[in-house]
């Protein structure tokens, strides 16, 4: 075989390597010049109320998350549920997946920028006809084999930066399911923190509900007591009987939303709702982190996975633009085979039987309709639809941390009045039962104060799961901490893949798991 020319031929490939790329070189986009995410002065300090679950906390720029945020409430149970539904829920395994079909996609077609080689054989048996057949024959038609071997190699120059493109399209595209499965990741764990706060609040409502109604049917059996020594009329009675029917029609609602949530953790956590959850949750078991991370604004853009896959996608589309552009210019492809021809199998590789091919073809498009002009355009328009929704998505991930930092700040002073009203109400009430046991005071004092206090305490038990949820929502509006995470601890099932920040300075302290 005779390998000089083929080696010659795609030794001229190599210079493609360095030529020229088609389209813009992408470059991150610069964060937003500000420092500041409120345009009043950013809250410091959150006031105590007095209770535990709102005890003062501490907004501390600049901290750094932990990867396993959660365990700031130090509840082991809520630990424990967020680790199974990390392995488990359907959502992260459907994004894992997505995220290797993608970068095998990348893979597959980094693979163009290589020679593709292929081998063929093939066999065939033939019948010449009498009419054909070579006068000095017998006149029997004449049947011979052949037996046909070869190698093919072809190699497209990438003189514009086609395939190059193409590539860091594709290897950004895997990029944004990368990010995607971190956002699947934060999301899951502040719907199961979510899930678990509502369903302390909810068996707190639960329990200040039960609680009024037996406060309710005690003052009904004064009122009938006094009925029956004729110091009130009828009328009186019938109306507490009234107001304890009121408050009995607000239980079974708030049992079918614990029954609800309690479902919906199921169902996060991979399980069907007929598997029961062995953790329960109370707001007492929950404990309010003291400090809380606020990230620099110039460090949000490098921390909320949806910015940085709205970022892969920018990327993914400066690179089609690069693709479309290069299509129009020629195409030049390096072609090289290896054959051997014989009438019998056994003297295929005999020498004299080998032969080989080489070649260059170009193409180039000389008349399309204006298809490719097209494409370029709508590559153009698809970059800028790619800017726009970047921009528009940290705009968005600015306003959910203002808008939870504002959240944190007014349902801190909420609690606060809230304790203040409810204890208030809770005095005023003990103080209108005894005047009435004593004849002091009328029902109709009693029932404004039962009312009263009824009304604050459900305030209370809601204002204190506001600040619990508030504080989780802080933590996943600032991108949850994943560049910390320890896969093996808050995911064995998975490895962390994505390109973590960027470092600014020195690595900043992070959020005590105290």
């Amino acid at each position: 075989m005779r390998l000089v020319p083929l080696a010659a031929l795609f030794a001229l490939g190599a210079p493609t390597l360095g030529a020229c790329m088609m389209g813009p070189d992408f470059h991150s986009p610069d964060p937003p010049a500000t420092n500041l995410y409120l345009a009043d002065d950013q809250p410091a300090g959150l006031v105590a109320a007095g209770i535990s679950g709102g005890e003062a906390q501490q907004i501390v720029q600049g901290l750094d998350i932990p990867g396993q945020w959660w365990a700031v409430f130090r509840s082991q149970p809520l630990d424990r549920l967020i680790h199974r539904a990390l392995i488990a829920n359907p959502d992260i395994h459907a994004a894992a997946a997505g995220l290797r079909a993608a970068q095998f996609t990348a893979r597959a077609q980094r693979a163009t920028l290589f020679p593709t080689m292929q081998a063929g054989v093939s066999a065939s048996q033939n019948q010449t006809s009498n009419v054909l057949s070579s006068p000095t024959s017998n006149g029997e038609q004449f049947i011979n084999g052949l037996f046909t071997m070869g190698l093919t190699i072809s190699y497209t120059l990438d003189l514009f930066g086609a395939n190059r493109r193409a590539t860091e399209s594709f290897e950004a595209l895997a990029e944004v399911q990368c990010f995607q499965l971190e956002a699947a990741y934060l999301s899951l764990a502040s719907n199961v923190v979510a899930a678990a706060i509502l369903e302390a609040s909810l068996r707190a409502q639960i329990d200040a509900t039960q609680r009024i109604i037996a406060a309710q049917r005690e003052t009904l059996g004064i009122l009938r007591q006094q009925e029956g020594l004729g110091a009130i009329t009828g009328a009186d009675v019938a109306q507490q009987e009234a107001a304890l029917a009121q408050a009995e029609v607000t239980l079974p609602p708030l049992q079918k939303a614990l029954a609800q949530q309690r479902n919906l953790l199921a169902t996060l956590t991979g399980r069907l709702p007929s598997t029961a959850v062995a953790e329960r949750f109370e707001l007492s078991d929950l404990t309010l982190p003291p400090d809380l991370p606020l990230s620099l604004p110039s460090r949000l853009v490098e921390q909320r996975p949806d910015i940085r896959a709205a970022e892969a996608s920018l990327h993914s589309a400066s690179a089609l633009l690069g693709v479309a552009i290069a299509n129009q210019f020629p195409q030049i492809t390096l072609s090289a085979g290896l054959n051997t021809s014989s009438l019998v199998f056994d003297q295929l590789f005999l020498p004299g039987l080998t032969g080989y091919t080489v070649g260059v073809s170009m193409l180039q498009t000389v008349l399309d309709g204006g298809a490719l002009a097209a494409k370029k355009k709508a590559a153009q328009a698809q970059l800028e639809q790619a800017d726009a929704q970047y921009r528009s998505t940290v705009l968005t991930a600015f306003r959910n941390v203002a808008d939870t930092l504002r959240a944190l700040e007014y349902d801190a002073i909420t609690l606060q009045a809230a304790v203040a009203s409810e204890r208030a109400a809770a005095t005023s009430f003990t103080i209108a039962r005894r005047r009435l046991e004593l004849g002091d005071t009328t029902y109709v004092v009693v029932l404004l104060a039962e009312l009263t206090y009824q009304q604050a305490l459900l305030v209370r038990v809601q204002a204190q799961a506001n600040r619990f949820t508030d504080t989780a929502a802080l933590f996943q509006a600032l991108g949850g901490g994943w560049w910390n995470r320890d896969d093996e601890l808050s995911n064995p099932a998975q490895r962390l893949t994505c390109r973590p920040p960027r470092p600014a300075g020195a690595a900043p302290k992070t959020a005590a798991l105290k």
